[in-house]
């Protein structure tokens, strides 16, 4: 098996050599919202569905901000402001799923717990997490026994900050309208239709970005953060390598963004030139005091 190109060492290097190693690794497939999504209309979509999923999507509220001041209980059944588990100062990943869903939620939140684990941020740190149930039934007990679970998957204690959250329909419908969570309950089978889909929150409490499907990139949900956090998270190189991808609304993750190579190089180059120049007029100065 040939091995992958070397990384140079300049920041315009390492945005060519990183689209490359994505490329020969395939990493950042992209993933649709369920069981819609994509830029079909509305119409088209409702006309292959059954009558139990018409009308579930999502609908991107970018820049709209939450409702900080919903009501939920915790999993310890203490009442809780959303403002009050949403940092101020870090992004947060928003998941909306509800507990005694058969199988989608479960992937969902096991997808996330698989990209969290690899994302090279640490939960509490850098972000943090909040899961809300959909389901007004949904109770802080099953709240608790799902928090120890996936925080235990994470190798993480049960101290961390993944805040798992019920409450009633009327604080969750404002939730999920400012979001553009579309679901609906299917009365025959006594379940929830719902997407698949991890909202990205801004620490000022606004919805900055969407991952979409059962499984997520690492590499996206980390620009995502480091996009949301605003320069307060990550290192100098998570930005630079920001800088060198954007992010595709049609694909729905993040490409390599050949003009913010160009920005960066371009930025490079004056440095360099800028740091030659101060440094020969240094010198004229030397020889001219002297003399």
């Amino acid at each position: 098996m040939s091995s992958l190109p070397s990384l140079p060492t300049s920041r315009a290097s390492w945005c060519v050599g990183l689209a490359v190693a994505a490329l020969l690794l395939g990493v950042g497939q992209p993933a649709f919202a369920l069981p819609g999504g994509g830029k079909t209309p509305q119409a088209i979509v409702n006309a292959e569905q059954p009558p139990q999923v018409q009308g579930v999507d999502v609908e991107e509220h970018l820049g709209e901000p939450l409702p900080l001041q919903a009501r939920f209980l915790d999993s310890a059944g203490r009442e809780v402001r959303l403002a009050d588990v949403l940092p101020k100062d870090k992004p947060t990943l928003l998941t909306l799923v509800y507990y005694e869903c058969p199988m989608l939620c479960n992937l969902v939140i096991n997808g996330q717990v698989s990209a969290m684990r690899e994302v090279g941020l640490e939960l509490g740190k850098d972000y943090e997490a909040v899961t809300v149930s959909i389901d007004p039934k949904d109770t802080p007990a099953q709240s608790e026994q799902r928090r120890r679970r996936h925080l235990q998957a994470m190798g993480k204690p049960e101290s961390a900050p993944w805040h798992f959250l019920t409450g009633t329909e009327e604080n969750i419908q404002k939730l999920t309208e400012a979001v553009g969570f579309k679901y609906r309950y299917d009365e025959s089978t006594k379940q929830y239709a719902h997407p698949a889909v991890v909202q990205v929150i801004t620490p000022e409490g606004s919805v900055s970005r969407y991952l979409y499907g059962t499984t997520f990139s690492p590499k996206d949900m980390k620009l995502s953060l480091v996009e949301a956090g605003n320069g307060r998270v990550g290192t100098s190189f998570d930005r630079v390598i920001l800088s060198c991808f954007k992010y595709d609304a049609a694909m729905r993750r993040y490409s390599f963004y050949v003009f913010g190579f160009i920005r960066t190089g371009a930025m490079l180059v004056f440095t360099a030139l800028s740091t030659m120049l101060i440094y020969f007029w240094r010198r004229e100065l030397k020889k001219g005091a002297a003399a």
